[in-house]
Formats: C-alpha cells, structure tokens, sequence
C-alpha cells in the first residue's frame, strides 16, 4: 500500500508542478526534480528505494516506443550521418572519458568506471523532444536532436550491458585489450539480435492490427507491444531496448495504414497520458532517491567532487564531438563558414535523465560469483548526482541559449507549411466532389451541403495566409456564432438526458460529437 500511495501523491505533485512550470515557461522534468530534492530534504521524509525493474520494465519500454515511433524516416534518412557519428563515436568517447576521470577521482575499480561512463553516456529524449515543441529550431536540426538522442540511448544502453557483463563476470587479470575486444564482440551480438527482435516483433504488430477492427483492442496491442519487444529481447539475451527502438520505428512507418482516424485520436490520448505519468513519476524520484543513495552510501569522501568533474568531462566531451561534426556536414553541403546557434544548443540538449536513471538502478547487486559488486552503492550516487545537476542545469538553461542563439518560441497554431497543406486538401476535396456531382452520385442537396463545407473551409484557411479585415472579422464571427450553437445544442442534450428521453450511452456519442466541433473551432483560431 506504501508504493501504491507514494506513486499517487508523485501523480498528483507533477501535475501541480507542471501546471507552475507552463506558466512560469521552465522545464517540468527540472523543476521535477527540485521539489523531489526538496521534499526529500525535509524533516522526516522517508527513504526511497527504486527497485530497479520497475525503471527498466515499466517505464522505459512505451517512452523509448513513442519518442521512436514519433521519428520518420525520411527526417532519420536525411541526417543518418551526424546521427551515426554521435550516436556511435560521441557514446563511446563519453563513456571512455568518465570511466578515465572516475578512476583517477574515486576508488572505483576500471570495469565499474566504464559501467558508470555506459550509464551517463545515453542523453534524455524527453527533454530533447520538449525543446523541439518550445522553440522553432530548424526542421533540420529537430530531426537531428531527436534522432541522435533516441540512438544515443539505444546505443548506450547496449554497451552498458556489455560492461556490466564484464564487470559481474569478474575482470580481474583481463588485459585492456581483452576486455575490448569481448566488449566489441558482445556489443555487435546485443545490438544486432535486438534489431531482429525487433524487426519480428513489428512485423507481428503490423499483421495482427491489419486485421483488428475493434478500437479498444487495437489500443490494447499497441500499448502491451513495447513490452513484447523489450522481454523478447531480454529472453533472447540480446539487446531488448533496441529491439523496442527497432519496433517503433516500423510501426511508425506503417501507423498510417493498418490505423483507422478514431483508433489514432484514442491511442494518442492514451499515450498522452500514460507518458506522463510515467515521466512525472520518475523526474520526481530522481530528485528524491539522490538523498536516500548519499544516505546508504555511508561516508561523504569526495563523491561531489567526482560527480562535478563527471559533469564537467560529459559536457566537454559533447562540445567536442559536435562542433567539429556540425562543421564537417556544413562543409560537404557547401557552407563556407560554420555557423555556431544549431551546434551550440544540441551540444548543451544533452541533458541526462529517465534512461541513466533506469540503467543505474538496474546494476546488478553481486558478481557472479556471489560477492558484492565493488562500489556499486557509490558508483549509484556519482550517476544519480551527475542526472540531477545535469537536469537542474542544462535544463534551466537550455531555452534561453536557444532564445540568445537566434530561436524565438514556437508560433502556436499553425505555420505557413501547414496552413498551405491544408488549403490544398481542401482544394483536392473540392475537386473530387465536383466530378463525383458531374457524375450524378449522389442527390444535389448533399453536394451542395458538402461544397458550401469545402468552400468555408478554404476561405477560412486562407484568411491565414494574408486575410483582409473584413475577411478576418467573418471568419471570426462565424467561428463565433458556430460555438454559441455547439453551447445551446450541449444544453439541450443535457435537458434530454435529465428528462430520461435518451439513455447515457446515446449522449456519450452525440456528447463526442460536439467536443471534436468545439476542437476544430479551436484548432481554426489558432
């Protein structure tokens, strides 16, 4: 009953504190982990301890799906290149520094100094994916950002598996050398059974939702198959997080046609919700769970020197590898001299989080052998200590060095790409109904309907584009008078349903109704 309270009052404080944090336009997942801090910090609080399959079972798989399922493929195409070098060389270059900064700072055994550098090596898709939404970064660098953090993560969470192999394995008397190329050789086995699980998995996806009709089930498939994915891997000892990436990046491909319009909007709300409850639960543990591991840790030494120096040699090591890469793509696209605004913020949107957490926690508790494993307990709190100063400072930060580099918010509504897109459907809409009435398919008062439909649409969308006065005044009024109607019409179908003339389930459906006209007049004036 304990975890069922602590995860309902964790819900209900990150709802609290993500309503301030849109109003006060931070971070939620930052400010998150302050009041977890902080609430930790207070008299009395009790300790928390993460088991370490709830991170990696349960909140892991449906966030890496989304953020996964969320990338196209012609944007991952276009930047495949930077992606590779950052998601492959800037891991590994991370991953090496902080095991060499670790080993020269703390008393940690090398195998466990690149167990922690694994770990810290994965950026956040969250905060990466929130940045996106805020700001009008180029399309260019969005598809890069978001695509370098979700193989980032894959890929560190591959290698992390591989030095926490070693390291249960026992690495004693192993050559540098040796434990490299055992480590290169079980690296390309996770990583490449993971892609074949995942591949199979989304092909059993796309078959099985082909062919469900029913809403509610459907919802049911999409939602248990991350979770498929991760234990199939898991069962195959091979990569399971990447066969989870693998799955969502098919299934994306494929959403358009084995979905229906309605199964979209539910699953949509659905995932909504579920990632953030998710995320919300596990920011605010982050901040909450750092003074529990300090506590059992049992002795201060010099952990908050070896945590800033950690920081410090991830944030360098990330400024290095960037730059440089950023230079090298502009200059085979012919850029003459290197521009710093995208390279300076994807170089500080490497904010750690949700996934260093899981992978931290997931460290098993012995070797094989069934001896503790040396320094877990500290190599628990450089890792969580270097998440919370990362989300605390780059998170903080982050906007407003987008905002001195030249990228303004987000405009809400929607752009002059989309309003474009939209007038041409509409077109395409009108087009097609004039044939379908030269043909005689359908009675006159229903083309006419559909036309006037078609034709106050384009003129709304138009009016976007560069409206007159008086234009823009109709627009509004009719948008106007339209919700004065969808008011009267949900007042009388409450009188219905009071006066017993329909049952619940008839308003329910006719209640649907209104509330998706009540939001496309909301989409209309934005």
């Amino acid at each position: 009953m304990r975890t069922v309270e602590t995860v309902v009052l964790l819900v209900a404080l990150a709802t609290v504190v993500a309503t301030f944090a849109g109003r006060l336009r931070v971070p939620a997942p930052s400010l998150l982990v302050l009041v977890g801090l902080a609430a930790a910090s207070l008299p009395g609080a009790p300790a928390v301890h993460v088991a370490p399959q709830v991170i990696s079972l349960v909140v892991l798989p449906p966030l890496l799906y989304a953020a996964s399922e969320e990338l196209a493929w012609r944007d991952l195409r276009a930047v495949w290149r930077p992606v590779a070098v950052l998601a492959v060389g800037l891991v590994l270059a991370s991953a090496a520094a902080v095991a060499g900064v670790t080993v020269a700072l703390a008393p940690v055994p090398i195998s466990m100094a690149f167990v922690l550098g694994a770990v810290l090596a994965s950026t956040d898709p969250v905060a990466v994916s929130a940045l996106a939404r805020r700001l009008a970064l180029p399309a260019r660098a969005q598809a890069l950002v978001q695509a370098e953090s979700l193989f980032n993560d894959g890929t560190s969470l591959v290698l992390f598996q591989v030095a926490v192999s070693i390291a249960v394995g026992g690495a004693v008397g192993m050559s540098l050398a040796h434990m490299v190329l055992h480590g290169a050789g079980e690296f390309f086995v996770l990583a490449g059974g993971g892609v074949l699980a995942g591949s199979v998995v989304a092909a059993g996806a796309v078959v099985l939702r082909r062919r469900i009709t029913d809403p509610v089930l459907e919802t049911v498939t999409a939602l248990i198959t991350p979770y498929v994915a991760y234990l199939l891997g898991q069962q195959l000892h091979v990569s399971g997080v990447t066969a989870v990436i693998v799955a969502g990046l098919v299934i994306g491909a494929w959403r358009s046609k084995i979905t229906t319009a309605q199964t979209r909007l539910q699953l949509h709300s659905v995932y909504q919700t579920i990632i953030f409850v998710l995320e919300a639960v596990v920011f605010a543990l982050i901040g909450l769970e750092l003074p529990t591991l300090v506590r059992d840790l049992g002795h201060a030494g010099r952990w908050p020197l070896a945590v800033l120096a950690v920081t410090a040699t991830l944030i360098a090591t990330r400024v290095a590898w960037v730059f440089p890469a950023f230079a090298i793509s502009g200059w085979r696209r012919g850029m003459r001299r290197p521009s710093w605004p995208v390279p300076a913020v994807v170089s500080w949107a490497g904010t750690r989080g949700v996934v260093p957490l899981a992978a931290a926690l997931s460290i098993p508790l012995t070797t094989n052998s069934g001896a503790a494993l040396p320094q877990r307990d500290l190599v628990l709190v450089l890792a969580a200590g270097t998440i919370v100063i990362s989300l605390i400072v780059q998170g903080f930060t982050l906007e407003p060095l987008a905002r001195l580099a030249g990228f303004g918010p987000a405009v809400p509504g929607p752009g002059h790409e989309e309003t474009l897109a939209r007038l041409r459907m509409a077109e395409a809409g009108l087009a097609r109904l004039d044939e379908l009435a030269n043909d005689g398919a359908a009675p006159d008062e229903v083309i006419d309907r559909l036309r006037a439909s078609l034709q106050a649409r384009i003129g709304t969308t138009r009016a976007r584009t560069g409206p007159s006065p008086g234009a823009e005044r109709t627009a509004r009024t009719e948008r106007e008078l339209r919700g004065d109607l969808i008011n009267a019409e949900t007042d009388e179908l409450t009188r219905l349903y009071d006066a017993g003339t329909i049952s619940a389930a008839t308003r329910g459906r006719l209640q649907r109704n209104l509330d998706l006209e009540t939001t496309r007049l909301t989409e209309g004036q934005q």
